[in-house]
């Protein structure tokens, strides 16, 4: 299992840009699938991005799909999202989670490994 802590987020206007990186701890990262969910206050966590160990597969929520873009650095032990265009309705908690299984990642049942959380507030 890795560990992982979430930074990058803060206060943006709308249209403005942010990019939340996600550092691994623990062997095995580039075995790993990622993901990105968000929590905004009063709502379920969702799904917004995920990719592959290799980078080669991603897949993202219909909400964000040509405004963020997940890519990873495995020599680093990182995974970022790039959020561009954001929106009021962008602002949430972001977490980020790991999980051997893509699938897994994607449906957010994975191993239990997941940051704390970064706060993205989108002001209009």
């Amino acid at each position: 299992q890795v560990q992982l802590v979430e930074s990058g987020g803060g206060l943006v206007q709308a249209g403005g840009s942010l990019r939340l990186s996600c550092a691994a701890s623990g062997r095995g990262f580039s075995n790993y699938a990622m993901g990105w969910f968000r929590q905004a206050l009063g709502k379920e966590r969702e799904f917004v991005a995920a990719i592959g160990w290799n980078g080669g597969s991603t897949l993202y929520a219909d909400s964000v799909k040509g405004r963020f873009t997940i890519s990873r650095d495995n020599g680093k032990n990182t995974v970022y999202l790039q959020m561009n265009s954001l929106k009021p309705e962008d602002t949430a908690v972001y977490y980020c989670t790991a999980d051997p299984s893509l699938s897994r990642v994607i449906k957010g049942t994975g191993s239990g490994s997941w940051g704390q959380g970064t706060q993205v507030t989108v002001s209009s």
